[in-house]
C-alpha cells in the first residue's frame, strides 16, 4: 500500500494533459509579477521559443519515431542522455534538463514528504476534482479531445500518470528521482502538439486560438491543480502548516518553470495564485461537447474494475468537490443516497485519518478500495508499477 500510495497523484487530472485556457486580457497584470497583457507581452502571447521550432523541425524531418525509441530508457534525473538522438535535439536537452538556480532543495524535499503524508486527499482532489474540472475548461477540453491522445483516454492517462507519480516521489528533484526528465519530456510533447494541432481541421473548427498551450494556458492549468488543491485542503481543515504550504507551492513553481513558463509569470505566493485564479480560471469554466465526452470517458473507465462503489458515488463525489453546476453541465446523474454518504462520510474520514476522531466511518474501506482501484487502473492499465513511457505524437485525432 505504501508503494501504491506514492503513485496516486494526478491520474485523471494528468490524463487531460497540461493545456489550459487563456485568460481575460487584463487579468495577468493584476497580481504578482506578470507583465501587462494588453501590450501583447503577457503570458497568453508566450509559447516556447526554445522547444517549438525544434519540434517543428523534428516532426517535419521525420525524426520523432527515432527519438521515441532512443529516449524510452532515459527516465532518471542522473541518467546520461541516450545515444541515437539528433544532435540538435540532444543539445537542447543538455541546456534545459536541469533545475533552475533558484530551486530550494530543502523545500522540494519537504514538498515530497508532504505529498507522501497527504497522498489520499491529493489523489482524490487531483483525480476527481482537477481532472474533471479540466473538462469544463473549454480550450483545454478541445485541445485534449482533438489531439492524438484524446482518442484513447486510458492510454493517455497511463502515459501522463508518470508526471504526477514522479512529482510525488521522495527525492523527485534529486539525482535519484525522475521528475526533471519527466517534465522536460512533457515540455517537448507540448511543443509537438503546438505544431500538430493547428493542422487539424476538427480542432480549427472549434478553437478560438491559432496556437494551443501558451504560457497562460499552463498557468491556468496550474491553478486548476495546485491552487485548487491548496484551497480545498484549507477548506477541509486538513492540517497544513505554513512551511508545508510554502514547500507545496515551491514544487509547483519549479514544475511550471520546467514546462517552459518564464519565471516572471509564475506566482510567488499563494495569495497571488489565488487572486489570479479567481480572475482567469473560475469565470471561464463552461461545458463543451468535447469536454462532456471526455468526462464521460474518464468516469466510465472505472467500470472496468471492481471498485466496491457505484458510478453514482463517483458522480456525487465530483459534485461534492466541484459543484452541482459542474455536475449538471456534464450530465452526471444524481444519486441522492450516495450524495448523503459522500457529504457525511468524507468529512468523518478526514477526522479519522487525522486522529481527530476515534470513530472510523463505515465507508472507510469503500473509499480506500476506490482509491486503490483507480490508481492501478491508470498505472499503464495496471501493468506498470513504476513508470510509463512518454512518447511524442506524430499526428492528431482522426475525425
Amino acid at each position: 500500500m505504501e508503494n501504491l500510495s506514492r503513485r496516486r497523484l494526478l491520474t485523471l487530472g494528468a490524463a487531460l494533459g497540461l493545456a489550459g485556457v487563456a485568460a481575460p486580457a487584463h487579468a495577468w497584470a493584476s497580481t504578482g509579477p506578470a507583465a501587462a497583457a494588453g501590450d501583447g507581452t503577457g503570458p497568453q502571447w508566450i509559447w516556447d521559443d526554445r522547444a517549438d521550432p525544434l519540434m517543428a523541425s523534428m516532426l517535419e524531418n521525420g525524426h520523432v519515431p527515432a527519438i521515441n525509441t532512443a529516449w524510452e530508457p532515459w527516465v532518471g534525473n542522473s541518467d546520461p542522455l541516450p545515444g541515437g538522438l539528433p544532435a540538435e535535439f540532444a543539445a537542447y536537452l543538455r541546456q534545459v534538463n536541469r533545475l533552475p538556480s533558484w530551486a530550494d532543495p530543502a523545500k522540494l524535499d519537504r514538498a515530497a514528504d508532504f505529498n507522501r503524508r497527504r497522498d489520499m486527499y491529493l489523489f482524490m482532489l487531483y483525480g476527481l476534482g482537477s481532472g474533471i474540472m479540466s473538462t469544463v475548461i473549454p480550450r483545454e477540453a478541445r485541445s485534449v479531445y482533438w489531439s492524438a491522445g484524446g482518442a484513447n483516454m486510458q492510454d493517455r492517462a497511463a502515459k501522463t500518470f508518470t508526471f504526477g507519480y514522479d512529482l510525488s516521489q521522495l527525492g523527485a528533484f534529486r539525482p535519484q528521482g525522475q521528475f526533471v526528465v519527466t517534465a522536460n519530456k512533457t515540455r517537448v510533447v507540448h511543443a509537438a502538439v503546438r505544431h500538430l494541432l493547428p493542422q487539424s481541421p476538427h480542432w480549427r473548427a472549434v478553437a478560438d486560438e491559432s496556437v494551443p498551450i501558451s504560457a497562460a494556458d499552463i498557468l491556468v492549468t496550474f491553478h486548476s491543480l495546485g491552487t485548487y488543491v491548496h484551497r480545498k485542503l484549507l477548506d477541509w481543515k486538513v492540517p497544513f502548516p505554513a512551511a508545508d504550504q510554502e514547500a507545496f507551492l515551491h514544487s509547483w513553481q519549479v514544475a511550471v518553470h520546467l514546462l517552459g513558463v518564464p519565471d516572471e509569470h509564475i506566482p510567488q505566493t499563494w495569495a497571488q495564485a489565488e487572486a489570479q485564479s479567481a480572475q482567469v480560471l473560475t469565470p471561464i469554466l463552461t461545458p463543451t461537447p468535447e469536454g462532456v465526452a471526455l468526462a464521460g470517458e474518464l468516469l466510465g473507465l472505472t467500470a472496468q474494475i471492481d471498485l466496491g462503489v457505484t458510478r453514482g458515488f463517483l458522480n456525487e463525489f465530483v459534485r461534492y468537490v466541484l459543484s452541482d453546476a459542474v455536475g449538471d453541465w456534464l450530465g452526471l446523474k444524481r444519486d441522492y443516497v450516495s450524495a448523503a454518504l459522500v457529504r457525511t462520510a468524507w468529512p468523518a474520514y478526514i477526522l479519522f485519518r487525522e486522529g481527530l476522531s476515534p470513530v472510523m466511518p463505515g465507508a472507510f474501506y469503500a473509499i480506500d478500495q476506490m482509491v486503490r482501484g483507480l490508481a492501478m487502473l491508470f498505472l499503464n492499465k495496471g501493468a506498470s508499477g513504476t513508470t510509463t513511457p512518454i512518447t511524442i505524437p506524430t499526428g492528431n485525432r482522426a475525425g
